[in-house]
């Protein structure tokens, strides 16, 4: 069956929106918000401390009981630097894919959850669908936090969830943790030509991210490994490093920014504390001997928890049951279905589109997957009408 217009003209809808996480994302939200309101389902608002960015939450069907989350992000990656063939927020249709940004990641599952909500509201419901959208996600999962706070104060939440990143409908049931700073290492000023009477804030810094590329080797080497992921370990990463003037000043300022991309079962903080004694015991010293005002400052930026969802979670098996799948996978990019999860909501992932497209220039969505997420979807709607 192809794909329904609805659907379609709902992606086009939701693309035509710039939800670049740098802009506010509340007329989209207000067009999804009057869209659920002239179906007759109220939304709840959670705002941002700005009030320019909100996540929306929304009950189908009855509210007294607790039922089956639908999430997604609203916000996309920029297109700043890319080279797109199209209007990147015009949705263009071409040999079977849909081209526009976010069509993979991840508004077309929002759109089709949208679209074919009159025909779930169409029959009797026993299982309640509760809809959560967030924004922020692409920065580090920030605004989930706020639709957790909501959903804490609530006497019924949702009793799992399924959060319809792009896996070109797989289920998955893992993902990797993200733990990432930004350091900031404070040296000395002096001229090169007399380099012993200052303090190099750049080699410092590059001693620290030495050590860390040692630990990521330990990790590579020897694990812990899980081989469903692709790498099978803990990944330490720096990104990006910042830091002096000219050559010849002895440098005063660096900053770098790094990551572990963790197992679940790996403990981040493990690994920045022991970043941070290597700092303590081998480089502050030498430093703290010409003057106590160097050293080091850690800045928090982001933290996203792992996911890993028990085979035999009930969420697992309805979605493996909903797409006819009898395996799970992993997968290294972190979502917010951990926090999910965290949070008390058993939670796997399941979406259309491939994580391959995510992020590129021209990034599309083949139809074929709008069509199998359309079957997802009206299967699942086929467990929660009543029988009555």
């Amino acid at each position: 069956m192809p794909a329904s217009p609805a659907s379609l003209d709902m992606i086009r809808r939701l693309i035509a929106f710039d939800t670049v996480s740098r802009n506010s994302n509340l007329e989209l939200i207000e067009e999804v918000r009057g869209y659920l309101t002239g179906l007759g389902i109220e939304s709840e608002l959670a705002y941002d401390e700005t009030g320019g960015k909100a996540n929306l939450y929304a009950t189908l069907g009855p509210t007294d009981r607790p039922g089956i989350a639908l999430s997604g992000h609203t916000d996309v990656v920029p297109i700043d630097g890319q080279d797109w063939s199209s209007d990147p927020f015009s949705v263009v249709e071409r040999d079977g894919l849909l081209f526009g940004r976010g069509t993979s990641d991840m508004k077309s599952f929002i759109a089709v959850a949208l679209a074919l909500a009159p025909e779930f509201l169409a029959r009797p419901i026993e299982t309640p669908l509760h809809l959560c959208l967030s924004y922020d996600e692409e920065v580090g999962c920030l605004g989930v936090h706020g639709l957790m706070h909501l959903l804490e104060s609530k006497a019924v939440r949702p009793r799992m969830c399924i959060v319809g990143e792009p896996t070109e409908m797989q289920v998955i049931s893992g993902h990797k943790g993200k733990l990432s700073y930004r350091c900031h290492v404070r040296g000395h000023e002096a001229h090169s030509s007399l380099a012993h009477m200052g303090v190099n804030a750049v080699e410092a810094a590059a001693e620290t991210i030495a050590h860390m590329k040692s630990m990521a080797r330990r990790h590579r080497d020897h694990g812990p490994h899980d081989h469903d992921y692709s790498p099978p370990y803990t990944t330490i990463h720096t990104g990006v490093v910042q830091g002096g003037t000219a050559l010849n000043i002895v440098p005063k300022d660096c900053w770098f920014d790094f990551e572990f991309r963790h197992l679940p079962q790996d403990d981040p903080h493990a690994l920045l504390a022991e970043v941070q004694q290597f700092v303590t015991e081998k480089v502050e010293p030498e430093m703290h001997a010409f003057s106590t005002a160097t050293g080091f400052t850690w800045e928090r930026r982001s933290q996203i928890p792992g996911l890993a969802a028990a085979e035999d979670d009930e969420v697992v098996q309805l979605v493996k049951a909903l797409t006819g799948r009898n395996s799970t996978g992993k997968v290294a990019f972190g979502t917010e279905a951990g926090i999910f999860q965290e949070g008390g909501i058993p939670t796997v992932i399941c979406g259309p589109g491939s994580i391959e497209q995510a992020h590129k220039p021209d990034e599309f969505i083949a139809l074929s997957q709008i069509e199998e997420c359309e079957t997802f979807m009206r299967r699942l709607f086929q467990r929660c009408w009543s029988e009555a």
